[in-house]
């Protein structure tokens, strides 16, 4: 199959690379040159584990390429998938920008030849279907295509194996013809026995909004029962464990910590949320969510503030980690941008380190914060540490070196990565998340 990818961003990209490792043709299109010159010289623009290698083994291998001109991919093309960006909207008001979606179906029309099925693949609210159906036929009435939707479950810092491993593949399509070529898009993963849930194209582009915010929501849960665990002298990690086990609840997204972040949960649930209204529904369960992870992260800034004895004024503070989660470089709502601002403003001496996301995170963070180039480097003459994002690197530290640099043996550990006796027998004092 002939595979044309507008956008390169996160979704494109690894959508885009793992269709060439499939086999197909497929070229990726950006507006974008300098990024479009920095992949064709194997460049990233994102990290993701093992991306670059497979980026560059399709390119050697004449499968996959780079252009930032429709005319040279979309008339060739067996199906258009288009993975722009959907922000939040500028006015505030929780919608999804679909400027660049819209933009991208006025474009690609004029070059559309032969039969041709046009995906959504970007997270999409209800309905944007159909009105890049209507703008293409608007712009080319001959057109001969169909519209469907094809919506992504990827993790960063996992997407690969979660694009080549999935739990299901969705496809929204409404006529049969459309439905073979996804199927024949994605027949490799046949071998793998990998459900294909072929539905209409509403269902489809509501699943992805569906998903994401059941998760939103079993985070938000996990982190108010860690609350009352702190409350009651509870263990949060024990019982999570414990619930964990009940086939009915699963013991993924459990684990409570700073609350959630990154490129889908905080924009999918606010963009969930104002969709139902316009129907006149409610989503009552995730609009408290996304409260819950609000009041989350202002809850670790008291945390800090009061094993500092009541005020970080003049305190030095080390933070290890600023990316949302471990194996990205994605800063977008991690939960460090509401944290640390929140600490600086009150006179906090702040020293942070993660091993990907520094150079985002100074785009994004207020002045005056000092980046450095290893975890030890961060935590000398502290007065605590917080651990914000649980890196491997991170998982392991020379205990005793901590201690021996640091000016007072503060560890806060967002993450519940360490046991919390073994720090109190080093000489720390110590405070997790639901843990007494």
């Amino acid at each position: 199959m002939n595979i044309a990818m507008i956008g390169t961003g996160y979704v494109g990209l690894v959508t885009g690379t793992c269709f060439a490792e499939f086999g197909h043709t497929v070229s990726c299109i950006d507006k974008n040159a300098e990024k479009i010159t920095a992949l064709q010289n194997g460049e990233m623009p994102i990290y993701e584990p093992g991306l670059d290698v497979m980026v560059r083994h399709n390119v050697q291998e004449g499968r996959l390429s780079f252009t930032t001109e429709m005319a040279q991919a979309i008339p060739e093309a067996d199906a258009v998938f288009i993975a722009v960006g959907t922000p939040t909207s500028r006015r505030g008001d929780g919608y999804a920008d679909l400027t660049y979606i819209h933009a991208a179906a006025r474009e690609l029309a004029p070059f559309l030849q032969g039969y041709t099925v046009v995906v959504d693949k970007s997270t999409v609210p209800i309905g944007t279907a159909r009105q890049v159906e209507r703008i293409i036929r608007e712009t080319r009435p001959d057109a001969d295509f169909d519209m469907a939707s094809n919506p992504e479950f990827l993790r960063e810092g996992a997407a690969l194996g979660d694009f080549m491993r999935p739990d299901r593949v969705v496809i929204g399509v409404e006529s049969p013809q459309a439905e073979q070529v996804l199927r024949a898009i994605y027949k490799p993963l046949f071998l793998r026995d990998t459900p294909i849930v072929s539905t209409g194209i509403e269902t489809a582009e509501l699943t992805k909004y569906a998903a994401n915010a059941f998760l939103a929501v079993k985070i938000s849960y996990i982190n108010e029962i860690a609350n009352v665990c702190e409350a009651v002298g509870a263990n949060v990690s024990d019982l999570a464990k414990a619930i964990g086990m009940d086939g009915r609840i699963g013991n993924k997204f459990l684990h409570p910590g700073p609350g959630y972040g990154g490129s889908c949960f905080p924009k999918d649930t606010l963009a969930l949320m104002r969709i139902v209204q316009e129907y006149g529904e409610n989503v009552r369960i995730v609009s408290a969510a996304v409260e819950v992870n609000a009041a989350q992260k202002a809850r670790m800034v008291k945390k800090i503030r009061e094993m500092l004895g009541g005020s970080e004024t003049g305190k030095s503070i080390a933070i290890l980690g600023l990316t949302f989660k471990p194996e990205t470089d994605d800063m977008r709502d991690a939960p460090a941008l509401t944290i640390l601002p929140a600490l600086l403003e009150k006179g906090a001496l702040l020293r942070v380190h993660d091993p990907q996301g520094m150079p985002e995170a100074r785009k994004m963070l207020p002045e005056g914060i000092t980046y450095v180039g290893s975890a030890y480097e961060a935590v000398q003459d502290a007065d605590c540490v917080v651990l914000m994002t649980e890196w491997n690197q991170y998982r392991a530290l020379d205990l005793g070196k901590l201690r021996r640099l640091m000016r007072q043996p503060i560890f806060i550990d967002l993450r519940n990565v360490y046991d919390p006796e073994t720090l109190r027998r080093l000489g720390f004092a110590y405070t997790g998340v639901g843990r007494k």
